[in-house]
């Protein structure tokens, strides 16, 4: 039974999106050149390579991958350091790969003043030389796509939370839709959310062709993970329907 006090069956859609960096670089003096393809279902990418020279060579007992042109590489170490030098390493070691769970999310029916939280876990391997920033945006606002009626993106309690800026949200008479990082492993959430201090801090998602960094390191490694968690409260006086939105997520590395 639908009344003005509920909102049944809201949907929350979520899409990843995995966006690599390309350079296209015009070689004159070269005759030929060598290339690499990545692909899923939401994207195909052709790049060249950035080095002079490279290839990967076989043999009936051997493989081998090189590149030239870079400058000072190789392995260096010392009493409290190691530092391999060169995108052999980078590329060899750890390759890009983002994920996310839970790319439905359903709040079920909503009553007003009661706030439902829902998550999804975000996953990064990154190898690339100057880290990685996944940015997040919503193509707009919760809708019922058949009259036009909106939820906003919440205010927070003293009004003062943007997209940029996360605030105190606590207050059950305060609506809308907001989310907040918190780390699973790694430290890359923006430290306006850290607990214990932030721990209510949201901020509303940025209307694309915006996007706002939700995880970003200048570190390489396997598996950091990070917890978006999704906070909705709706008045009484909110229109009952479906109510859906897309959310976008971009993982970038940096080279």
């Amino acid at each position: 039974m639908i009344n003005e006090f509920k909102i049944i069956n809201w949907m929350l859609i979520i899409i990843p999106v995995i966006i690599l960096i390309s350079l296209i670089l015009n070689l004159k003096s070269s005759p030929a050149a060598s290339a690499q393809t990545m692909s899923n279902g939401n994207y195909i990418i052709k790049m060249g390579n950035f080095n002079s020279i490279s290839g990967k060579p076989t043999g009936s007992g051997f493989k081998l991958s090189y590149t030239s042109g870079q400058t000072g590489p190789g392995l260096y170490s010392g009493t409290n350091f190691k530092v391999r030098a060169g995108f052999q390493y980078i590329s060899s070691i750890i390759p890009f790969r983002f994920s996310i769970t839970n790319n439905f999310i359903d709040f079920g029916i909503v009553n007003p003043t009661s706030p439902v939280l829902r998550t999804s876990l975000l996953t990064v391997s990154n190898g690339s030389a100057f880290g990685y920033q996944v940015t997040a945006s919503d193509n707009h606002n919760l809708r019922i796509n058949s009259s036009g009626i909106e939820i906003p993106p919440t205010a927070c309690n003293a009004s003062n939370c943007t997209t940029a800026t996360a605030t105190l949200w606590d207050n059950s008479l305060v609506y809308g839709l907001g989310y907040r990082c918190d780390n699973n492993s790694g430290t890359d959430c923006d430290t306006q959310f850290l607990p214990p201090t932030h721990t209510n801090f949201y901020r509303p998602f940025a209307a694309s062709p915006s996007a706002v960094v939700v995880m970003l390191s200048s570190n390489v490694g396997r598996n950091r993970q990070s917890t978006i968690t999704y906070k909705l409260n709706i008045s009484g006086a909110q229109a009952a329907g479906l109510y859906t939105n897309v959310i976008n997520y971009i993982a970038t590395p940096t080279f």
